[in-house]
């Protein structure tokens, strides 16, 4: 663990200005912005700072979501650094090229604060969006907290730019996006060290090694573009853990793939991934103080999924209680079916869906879920 620096700050920040001043510090050459709620105040953030001129991104403000990633992708392409950041309906309106930013090995990264899939309309919280980008190819990090968004935004661009792969650190709308926490910053010079300086591999403007994007591919060739993919987000996890590693130096802040939360001995345990693993700790305190031993095994690194950790961790377990915040209509839900892939028919595993459209959960229901 590194000790404290001195060069940190400490502040109260919503989500959405911490991301935004995460955003400041990287400075990206490139930013494509399209307004949605909730994502709408990690762009209005950003954007000010720009126009106070404490960052020089070539900011493009465009159409629509479509043409955003689309802006992303030719100049990723082009050999610049590029983020963008979008929710929801966002996500559907842009799913046309969000695998094709994967299928060209794009280092992009968004930023996706999430929020429920129209229909019916609703504005607030659950995964659903995510959900619906999980087999494109790109890489799937969830925070907790305030503190995990900002420092989820250095670790996804490093590690887009290392394995040539998108990259999306998701937020939980409003619950994080728009709510106050403590947290603390890092200096500029550190991030600027730990981001480095972008070195594109494959770009059009590199004229002696000429390459092509996004041809067209038949079938004796699409195949095996495919098992390329598959076969580098493989790389992740290495390179994931790498990248952790180093951010622990300079910040005294450790991730990996999943985080454990009192699951030593722990026969019940809750497996969640998201802003409700606060509410799903203070409750397994309070169980702790009736002498009620639970456990809860948060997933950090979604896609590429961590199932040997997750095996891992679950070992010991004999009643599993996976939380889904996503609704898959007529199989088993995306969550609960990763875990029992994990872990086969050995253990008990109760699949619970919450929070929909944004819907409280509250300590209380949690400890009564897993019988307190």
């Amino acid at each position: 663990m590194a000790t404290k620096r001195t060069t940190e700050k400490k502040v109260a920040l919503t989500g959405g200005f911490a991301v935004g001043e995460a955003l400041r510090q990287i400075n990206p050459d490139v930013m494509a912005v399209y307004p949605i709620t909730p994502q709408t105040p990690i762009v209005e953030a950003f954007a000010k700072k720009v126009a106070d001129g404490l960052a020089d991104t070539e900011i493009i403000k465009v159409e629509s979501e479509h043409s955003a990633m689309s802006a992303c992708i030719g100049a990723s392409a082009s050999g610049a650094r590029v983020m963008t950041a979008s929710s929801s309906q966002g996500i559907m309106y842009m799913m046309e090229v969000i695998p094709v930013a994967a299928a060209m090995h794009l280092p992009i990264v968004m930023v996706v604060a999430n929020r429920a899939i129209s229909g019916t309309i609703n504005i607030h919280n659950d995964h659903s969006d995510a959900m619906a980008m999980r087999d494109f190819g790109w890489v799937q990090i969830f925070s907790e907290s305030v503190q995990e968004a900002y420092d989820d935004v250095f670790l996804s661009l490093k590690l887009a730019e290392k394995v040539s792969l998108p990259v999306a650190p998701n937020l939980d709308g409003f619950f994080i996006t728009h709510t106050v926490e403590n947290m603390t910053l890092l200096s500029d010079e550190t991030v600027k060290k730990f981001v480095g300086e972008y070195q594109p591999k494959n770009y059009l403007f590199n004229f002696s090694e000429p390459v092509t994007f996004g041809p067209l591919t038949l079938p004796d060739s699409y195949m095996d573009i495919r098992e390329e993919l598959y076969q580098t987000m493989k790389k992740v996890p290495e390179t994931f853990r790498e990248i952790t590693r180093e951010f622990a130096e300079i910040s005294g802040r450790e991730y990996d793939f999943v985080e454990k939360y009192k699951l030593e001995g722990a026969e019940k345990v809750i497996v969640a991934m998201g802003s409700i693993a606060g509410t799903i700790k203070e409750a397994i305190d309070n169980l702790e103080k009736k002498g009620i031993k639970v456990g809860l095994l948060k997933i950090k690194m979604f896609r590429p999924f961590p199932y040997k950790e997750v095996a891992e961790a679950l070992r010991e377990a004999k009643d599993v209680v996976v939380m889904d915040k996503n609704l898959s209509m007529g199989a088993k839900q995306v969550l609960e079916g990763d875990v029992f892939q994990a872990v086969g028919d050995k253990k008990k595993i109760r699949s619970v869906v919450y929070g929909l459209g944004g819907r409280d959960v509250f300590v209380k229901e949690i400890e009564e879920l897993i019988g307190g």
